[in-house]
């Protein structure tokens, strides 16, 4: 199948924006690369798309006192499981789907809102929800990713006050105020939480969102999938492997991948270049036998880490 894309353009740049990673509009091309890239089963997709678009096609018109909608989407699972790319997808498709050219989209960069000293945290969460995403939703469509949302919302039931800051507690607080007024004030706004640890979120954090999927580690027919894409892509850069990422005989890597997630496939898939010096060298050398070895052997790690 021929691509109608437009040639690639330069990558979304970071925000400056203090504990913003992405301030961009919607669509965009290289988030709707990632969501074609996650490989999950075809009704996760479905499922988290459908609830997407219902935000913002029935919430704005019902009482949420009848109909409690908070717009917010949780996904969750182990590490590695695609769920910031699917978070970062899914706002782009949406804003396709709907022929929204306003749609705006903000990356809240959980880290950069820490603070040592106490009430900082808090006051950063708060600044940020009740300022910049206010901001942007008055002015139309908007959709928020919340990646390690746990750090944000922390449980406030599993968090002693005497080994852990009140500021926690508080930051918790604010996150969780700023929310419920978001969802009052602006029915057009999604929010999209991505964690790996939904047992660190706090309850008042689940009971609030509307959705909450859980992405978990691929089958065996998605690792083969995996893999398979990912042998794809490096035949972009190297287009002598372009049969080897057709072959049939991939179907059957998918039981080499037991227990492993996607990113850590589509990384061992690449070490295989790296097995040899001869390999490194000349990548168009590479065949399905070093590819297998390459999971072998990641598999092999996989296992030396669960024992530990």
């Amino acid at each position: 199948m021929t691509s109608s894309r437009l040639p690639r353009k330069s990558p979304p740049s970071t925000s400056t924006e203090k504990g913003l990673l992405y301030d961009l509009k919607l669509p965009d091309e290289h988030f709707d690369d990632l969501w074609e890239a996650v490989i999950v089963e075809p009704s996760i997709k479905a499922r988290l798309l459908s609830q997407a678009v219902l935000n913002f096609t029935l919430r704005p018109k019902i009482n949420p006192a009848e109909v409690p909608l908070h717009g917010v989407i949780l996904m969750e699972g182990p590490p590695g499981t695609g769920k910031t790319s699917l978070a970062r997808g899914l706002a782009s498709r949406v804003a396709d789907i709907l022929s929204i050219n306003t749609m705006h989209y903000l990356e809240v960069e959980p880290h950069g809102l820490a603070s040592g000293q106490l009430g900082r945290s808090q006051q950063a969460v708060r600044n940020l929800l009740s300022g910049v995403v206010a901001e942007r939703a008055t002015a139309g469509p908007l959709i928020v990713v919340l990646d390690e949302v746990e750090t944000l919302a922390a449980d406030r039931q599993r968090l002693s006050l005497e080994a852990n800051p009140v500021d926690v507690h508080r930051a918790t607080d604010a996150v969780l105020a700023q929310l419920d007024h978001l969802a009052l004030q602006h029915t057009n706004i999604l929010i999209i939480a991505t964690s790996n640890f939904p047992q660190a979120i706090d309850r008042a954090f689940l009971s609030r969102s509307d959705l909450v999927m859980h992405i978990g580690l691929p089958n065996a027919e998605a690792c083969s999938g995996i893999v398979r894409d990912t042998l794809r892509g490096l035949a972009k850069a190297v287009p002598k492997l372009t049969s080897l990422a057709d072959s049939k005989e991939i179907e059957t890597f998918g039981r080499l991948c037991e227990g492993m997630d996607g990113r850590r496939i589509r990384k061992a898939v690449t070490s295989a270049l790296a097995l040899s010096k001869e390999l490194a060298l000349a990548p168009e050398k590479l065949t399905l036998h070093e590819v297998r070895e390459a999971l072998r052997l990641a598999h092999a790690n996989l296992k030396m880490e669960i024992k530990k």
